[in-house]
């Protein structure tokens, strides 16, 4: 098991021997706390846009589930009639030119898999790059939005934020509570009671639980559409994951009756034909967030390969606020 599958797992069992990093994880909450406090007293400089911004982010390390949670608040505001657009880091892009405009040519190594899984499914406009407030003052000239949703950054206090969405699995929670690198948090876990909203991936709550649908898979070369079944596709199948938390798209695939053979890869993996290779007698499953780096695979493969595109349902007064967010500043 690689060393950081092995750590991940040591926090979220509380491990008896991550007590030996307390000494580090007490520095590590320190240097957290002040970097804050020093952006809230104003010693550090921070970007208020013209317009709402809305942070979605977590407090842990690992996937969460915050990307369906952006694409359904996208296409929630864009049904309203809004201009909503986005703001994310572009994990997984290449150094270069930042920030980082999505068009209909980019691609994961320019933009990352996330902010391209986003511009692909919603379609609004999306600027990448480390410095989000550079990549917001990039958006507002361009797109002149209603509102602005950060894609993370729950802790990049340098762009001030109108609301912030905190998103934890509802199952693994906060793992033993401590931070890093004793325990998977990045900010202690009283920061959740600072945040506007705490959405929980796989909570049935209609007041803060997010519930993923998936319906249909769907052929990465022609786009072709099938019910998510077995009977539909073959029993037996390839499963790819280079997510965060793979054994939940592993699960569902189980519970939906596929007999998967598991392949995984590190989160935010950069496919190439020779991860393929081997996978031949059988189709091929993966998650949307992965597909979007596959576009360029053989035919031979693609014809194959089958994503899984999830949609979250969230909450609708978290909806609510954000429309009034945007209603308040044209007031």
């Amino acid at each position: 098991m690689p060393a950081a599958s092995a750590l991940q797992q040591a926090w979220y069992e509380a491990a008896p021997w991550l007590w030996l990093l307390r000494p580090l994880e007490f520095l590590f909450r320190g240097i957290a706390f002040s970097r804050r406090w020093l952006y809230r007293l104003g010693w550090l400089s921070s970007y208020r846009a013209s317009v709402p911004v809305v942070v979605v982010g977590n407090i842990t390390v690992g996937g969460t589930g915050k990307t369906p949670v952006v694409i359904a608040l996208v296409e929630a505001l864009q049904a309203a009639g809004l201009r909503p657009g986005v703001v994310s880091r572009g994990y997984g892009a290449l150094p270069g030119h930042f920030p980082h405009t999505l068009g209909a040519t980019s691609t994961a190594q320019q933009a990352g898999d996330e902010p391209l899984l986003i511009h692909t499914r919603t379609g609004a406009p999306c600027v990448v790059g480390p410095d989000r407030a550079l990549a917001v003052q990039d958006l507002e000239r361009q797109f002149c939005p209603d509102i602005v949703i950060c894609d993370d950054g729950l802790q990049h206090y340098a762009l001030q934020r109108d609301f912030e969405i905190a998103v934890l699995d509802n199952e693994r929670g906060v793992g033993n509570s401590m931070c890093l690198p004793a325990g998977p948090l990045r900010e202690p876990v009283s920061r959740l009671t600072t945040v506007d909203q705490v959405l929980y991936r796989g909570s049935d709550s209609p007041d803060n639980g997010v519930q993923y649908r998936s319906s249909e898979l769907v052929c990465l070369a022609d786009q072709r559409r099938v019910a998510f079944n077995p009977q539909f596709l073959h029993r037996r199948v390839h499963a790819v994951a280079g997510i965060g938390q793979p054994a939940q798209f592993f699960a569902c695939l189980r519970a939906a009756g596929f007999d998967i053979t598991e392949q995984v890869f590190p989160d935010h993996h950069n496919f190439q034909t020779a991860d393929f290779e081997a996978l031949r007698d059988l189709p091929i499953i993966m998650t949307e967030k992965d597909a979007v780096k596959c576009r360029s695979l053989p035919a031979e493969i693609a014809t194959r390969a089958w994503f899984l595109p999830i949609e979250a349902r969230v909450p609708a007064a978290v909806i609510q606020a954000l429309r009034d967010l945007v209603a308040a500043q044209s007031n």
